[in-house]
């Protein structure tokens, strides 16, 4: 069996403040960032990563993306992260062209740091401004303002940055159609590569959760869906996924991996990964999520792994492989699963049936009301 291409997600667990929608796995850290002992630990961790990598017949295999996610990354020194990369470049192949991302916020950017990280190889942003308007950032528990988010674009492409992702949350406290096609043409105006524009949803365990706040009507929800889809296509960056817009060429290389059922390494707290052995079989596996716990892990991070059955297979290839536009061509599925598509036929012709689902037999591939519906397609494969 053919491997699928290969990345790594680099979790950095630490932020300024909690957002009250937060749910990832991050933290406030009270007494100073542990900067040295994480990176320590995440190159220990990488190592532990190799060993199965190699046990999985693969220790040769091309890096095609690297992602710092969080938490928030660029609170971390670009001379830390610049250790990190020549570790994991010293372990491992890069590709030529390998997308190295950092995600930032704009309450910590510093003009000469960023540079920093752009020298240190790092060649994408994604930068979580979530909204332009004052208010609703306010609303939202963000650490910066409206003033901050327009001047991290501006410093993000004096330090040489030409590939950026702006992070836009919609459905916000408050939020009309005109405030969110406002945050919107903001967005386009300052010309990035990429935009990630998503609903803001109440998450377990947040503090939103346990104290909603007061959103928009659904009626005024689909109505800033369609105009902000409409806008965006206006302006040359199409939808390609659930709530990813791109130009042309500009996708996010890192989470087509994932959608395209790729594999990924994943070191840091909390962290998930994903492998696939020549025989087919397939394991996901995840990391001590606690920082603390993490840091004295004493070289065994893997808190987890799960080896997927047969059964598990095509709700986990098609969750993914859904979210695009496009879908993915059908032969991939064999490919990556190591299981014909033909098991799944009678499911998939269902899909049809119910208008949610393209004819597959060349392309696996949702209708436009399979994807405004995608958990109702998706359940007839669980």
């Amino acid at each position: 069996m053919k491997l699928p291409p290969l990345a790594a997600y680099v979790h950095i667990p630490w932020c300024v403040r909690k957002c009250p929608y937060c749910d990832f796995n991050s933290h406030v850290s009270d007494n100073g960032l542990p900067e040295d002992a994480y990176i320590d630990a995440l190159i220990a961790d990488l190592d532990e990563d190799l060993a199965l990598l190699a046990e999985y017949g693969g220790q040769q295999r091309e890096l095609t993306s690297i992602f710092f996610g969080g938490g928030t990354p660029s609170l971390f020194s670009a001379a830390s992260l610049a250790r990190l990369l020549d570790a994991m470049a010293a372990r491992l192949t890069f590709a030529r062209d390998i997308e190295i991302t950092l995600e930032a916020n704009p309450g910590t950017f510093e003009q000469a740091k960023f540079a920093d990280y752009r020298q240190a190889g790092i060649n994408r942003l994604s930068i979580g401004i979530q909204s332009f308007n004052a208010q609703h950032l306010k609303a939202l528990g963000r650490i910066h303002d409206d003033r901050e988010a327009l001047a991290a674009v501006d410093m993000a492409r004096k330090a040489g940055f030409d590939n950026l992702n702006l992070d836009l949350m919609h459905g916000l406290p408050g939020q009309t159609e005109s405030d969110a096609l406002a945050d919107i043409n903001q967005a386009i105006e300052l010309a990035a590569e990429h935009q990630s524009w998503y609903q803001l949803t109440l998450e377990p365990n947040t503090l939103f959760y346990s104290q909603p706040p007061k959103l928009p009507e659904e009626d005024i929800l689909w109505s800033i869906q369609e105009a902000g889809q409409a806008r965006l296509a206006e302006a040359g960056l199409l939808q390609y996924e659930v709530s990813a817009y791109a130009r042309d060429g500009k996708q996010a290389r890192h989470n087509l991996n994932y959608w395209q059922y790729g594999d990924f390494i994943g070191i840091g707290a909390g962290a998930h990964g994903k492998l696939t052995r020549p025989d087919g079989h397939i394991e996901r596996y995840w990391k001590t999520r606690l920082p603390k716990d993490y840091l004295n892990a004493d070289k065994a991070f893997c808190a987890g792994r799960k080896s997927l059955s047969a059964t598990d297979l095509p709700f986990d290839f098609l969750m993914n492989a859904l979210r695009l536009q496009d879908g993915v061509p059908s032969h991939w599925y064999a490919e990556r699963t190591g299981q014909s598509l033909q098991t799944i036929a009678s499911q998939l012709d269902s899909a049809v049936q119910r208008g949610l689902l393209e004819p597959w037999q060349q392309q696996l591939r949702p209708t436009p009301r399979g994807h405004l519906f995608l958990n109702d397609l998706l359940e007839g494969f669980l």
